[in-house]
Parts: C-alpha cells; sequence; structure tokens
C-alpha cells in the first residue's frame, strides 16, 4: 500500500489527474489479495484432492483393473478442481458485488466465469474505472488453471510413469540401452 500511495505523490508531483491515480491504485489494493487469496485457497484444495486421490489409488493399486479406476478417480479429481475455479471465480464476483462494481450477482458471476476463464463475455462489461481489476482477475485465472495443470500432470506421471507404460510410443533416445538410466529417471 506504501508503494500504491508513494506512486499517487509521485504523479501528483507531476501533474497527474489524482482521481486516476486513487482508482488505479484501488484496483490493485483489492485485486492482489484477492490474488493471493485464491492461490491459498487453490493450493489447499489440490493439497486435499491429491489427499483423496493418494487415499483412493491406494486401495485398489494391486487390482485387476486399475487403469478404469485410476482413469475414473482423475475424474472425480478433475470435477473437484473445476468446482475450486468456480469457488475462486465467486469469490471475485462477490468483490465486484460489494464494489458496487456490476448490478446484480448473476451478472457478477457470468463476468467473473468470462474473466477468470480469460473467456470474456460480449454483453457484460465494468465500468472503466474497475476494468483493470477484471485484467487482473484473468491473470489469477491463468494461474490458477496453471496449478491445476500441473497438478493433474503431476498426479498421472506419479501413476503412470512413461517407461511403465504398456505401449511401445514413448522410443529411448540412447541406442542400445533397453532401460532408462537412474540419473534422468522420471518418478
Amino acid at each position: 500500500m506504501a508503494l500504491f500511495l508513494g506512486i499517487s505523490l509521485f504523479s501528483c508531483a507531476r501533474g497527474t489527474n489524482v482521481d486516476s491515480e486513487l482508482i488505479w491504485n484501488g484496483n490493485w489494493a483489492w485485486s492482489l489479495p484477492l490474488i493471493v487469496l485464491n492461490v491459498i485457497f487453490h493450493v489447499l484444495g489440490l493439497g486435499f484432492i491429491n489427499a483423496k486421490v493418494i487415499q483412493a489409488l491406494s486401495i485398489v493399486k494391486d487390482r485387476r483393473h486399475f487403469l478404469f479406476v485410476f482413469a475414473f478417480v482423475m475424474g472425480i479429481a478433475t470435477l473437484l478442481a473445476t468446482l475450486l475455479h468456480a469457488i475462486e471465480a465467486g469469490i471475485w464476483a462477490a468483490a465486484y458485488r460489494i464494489l458496487g462494481a456490476l448490478p446484480d450477482n448473476i451478472s457478477a458471476v457470468l463476468y467473473s466465469l468470462g474473466a477468470i476463464t480469460t473467456y470474456g463475455h460480449a454483453t457484460l462489461f465494468l465500468a472503466a474505472h474497475w476494468r483493470l481489476m477484471g485484467a487482473l482477475e484473468a491473470l489469477n485465472g491463468m494461474l490458477l488453471f496453471g496449478l491445476t495443470t500441473a497438478f493433474l500432470y503431476g498426479m498421472i506421471q506419479r501413476v503412470w510413469p512413461v517407461e511403465t507404460r504398456g505401449h511401445n510410443t514413448f522410443r529411448l533416445p540412447w541406442p542400445g540401452r533397453t532401460e532408462v538410466p537412474e540419473d534422468v529417471r522420471v518418478v
């Protein structure tokens, strides 16, 4: 916040419009805590999902149809991650409503889902003085979707490493070797 105040004072000394600086700073002041809150919430949620996936797969790891069960569990994990994203969009929507940036709850949720997914919505716009906040929500969405993608990829790699898959699409780049050396093995 001190940085924002310093920028405002510097801008005033230069003759820049104080109102526009305060609006700019207000967008950052609301958006940065929302980004941090959502990332913390997301990481905790993914940690919970991870524990449940490991618990479910440990029960069936030596069963005959493990691959089917694994795919089903990953589908449930993806559904839960999608629910996390919806809750996070709801947090942003609540902020828009508290600030009076959008007129009703439905508009706030639709706008927020459009912003956090970077899809956008053709008929919903924030007032000019809140538009930076919408762009920062899109940035938050990219971070959250990146975390989710890394999580799901990591789960697949942990349970189903490349070198143990039963098909020949993975070729070892070392001529004459039948297995991956220990120092480059994917675990």
